[in-house]
């Protein structure tokens, strides 16, 4: 039987470790499928990121602005988007705020192929099963997102 009360630190972060101990095999499990289907849709992992920061910012943005809210590295967020710009997934536009940092955008191919990938995603974890309820899928998200929360209010010092 589950317990509904709030747990205490010492209790709250061993299960919290729980959660984290099955996020990063999923997350490499996730990432590998979407790689071995890269060949078939041009997207690595990296590419796919920035198109999806794209669709969900609804307008173009600066490297600086995709790196920051993908929590990436500017360098690594410019090779993805270099390479988005070879599949032409996105195209570079002029910055009116600043002359050297162009804008990011989708292109309609690239609108296409997030698109098809993210329907082809939601098909099949629509099979995940476990009668799983809305309620449920919350709660996860809650947690998640507290957790987030949490890690991001740690300041990490460079060693």
């Amino acid at each position: 039987m589950v317990d509904n009360s709030s747990l205490p630190p010492e209790l709250l972060g061993p299960r919290l470790a729980e959660v984290y101990a099955v996020l990063g095999p999923l997350y490499r499990r996730v990432a590998r499928l979407v790689e071995q289907d890269s060949p078939r849709n041009g997207l690595s992992i990296g590419v796919r990121a920035v198109l999806e920061r794209l669709e969900l910012a609804g307008t173009a943005e600066t490297v600086p602005q995709i790196a920051r809210a993908l929590e990436l590295s500017r360098q690594f967020v410019q090779r993805m988007v270099n390479d988005g710009l070879e599949q032409g997934f996105v195209e570079l536009q002029s910055n009116p705020a600043h002359r050297r940092s162009s804008l990011v955008a989708l292109t309609e191919a690239g609108r296409t192929a997030i698109q098809a990938l993210q329907a082809k995603e939601h098909e099949t974890m629509g099979h995940v099963g476990g009668d799983l309820t809305d309620a449920d899928v919350a709660t996860t998200l809650r947690v998640l997102r507290h957790m987030l929360a949490a890690v991001n209010e740690i300041d990490v010092q460079p060693s």
